[in-house]
């Protein structure tokens, strides 16, 4: 099958994102679980029953997880919303224990808590052979905008730029993250399908308290601290200049607003600058689209910008 995706930790090109990293700037703060089976085929095994639903929020690593069961489900919420920023936006940890150990989930998203959007996801792993309760046979580069793809302690991310354009999703107000449970099973009529329609192969069956997907937290890596503010609002409270600009970029914002800390992105999401006074140096940056974003005393703004040289 093709291997096509990010690899594992440690790897060239990983997307894996450390829970100590400094990316994150928020974790959800409630977590409201709808359990699964432990083994939808059986269901007189009854649900799974490991952790509680508030091992779902706070900083991952440390309060435990809880387990969703086969098809169980898990609705976060955030103490501010989600936006939509320069590369990934969130983050959802699992407690795998290896790098192929790896149960999977969907992910969803919500401006409203009522409609929900599910993330494009892709499975390449082979469905010719069910993939056992303790089987290491997981591969990261096969999975995409899967939750689970990495090991303990280092998140999957997620881009809202995949959700551009959906009618009732704004993607600069996610209130609602909803986690899935991929059942794992490739036979019908249990099997889950990624959105190419293939069967998503994961360790099945796990017929016990702590089966299916093994939630330990959702981190926010860009929140909107101006709720209710559009796009072109941010854009017209912050004036960056000259524009192109070559050797320099000055930040002007309105009265009363006090730059804390000005971040320049490259458009994969990649930091190249970070200041405290309002002026950032551009000389060693190459031609192109950059998105300027300033975290201040009161607010939350940011700016495409274009350098040239």
């Amino acid at each position: 099958m093709i291997a096509q995706f990010p690899g594992p930790v440690g790897t060239p090109g990983t997307t894996a994102i450390f829970k100590d990293s400094t990316i994150f700037v928020n974790w959800a703060s409630n977590c409201v679980v709808t359990r699964g089976f432990m083994d939808i085929a059986q269901p007189t095994l009854g649900l799974t029953s490991f952790g509680a639903d508030t091992n779902g929020t706070k900083k991952a690593g440390v309060n435990g997880v809880v387990s969703l069961g086969d098809g169980g489900y898990a609705i976060l919420t955030f103490p501010k919303p989600i936006m939509n920023g320069p590369g990934p936006d969130f983050a959802v940890f699992e407690n795998a224990f290896n790098d192929t150990f790896l149960e999977l989930a969907f992910v969803e998203v919500s401006s409203d808590g009522i409609n929900y959007f599910r993330f494009p996801s892709v499975s390449n792993t082979q469905t010719l052979t069910q993939i056992g309760p303790f089987s290491n046979s997981g591969d990261a580069t096969k999975l995409h905008n899967l939750a689970g793809k990495y090991r303990v302690n280092y998140g999957t991310p997620f881009d809202l730029q995949d959700m551009l354009n959906i009618p009732g999703l704004n993607v600069n107000h996610i209130t609602h993250v909803k986690v899935i449970d991929v059942v794992g099973c490739i036979q019908a009529p249990y099997a889950t399908y990624d959105s190419q329609n293939k069967p998503i192969n994961d360790p099945y069956p796990t017929n016990f308290n702590t089966g299916g997907f093994d939630l330990d937290a959702v981190g926010v890596i860009h929140q909107n601290n101006n709720v209710g503010l559009t796009e072109n609002e941010w854009v017209s409270s912050l004036i960056a200049y000259p524009q192109p600009a070559s050797d320099f970029v000055y930040v002007s914002l309105p009265s009363g607003l006090v730059p804390e800390q000005i971040i320049l992105y490259d458009m994969s999401g990649k930091k190249v600058a970070i200041e405290k006074q309002p002026v950032i140096e551009t000389r060693h940056l190459t031609s192109g689209i950059y998105w300027l974003e300033i975290q201040t005393n009161e607010t939350f703004l940011r700016k495409k910008i274009f350098i040239s040289k």
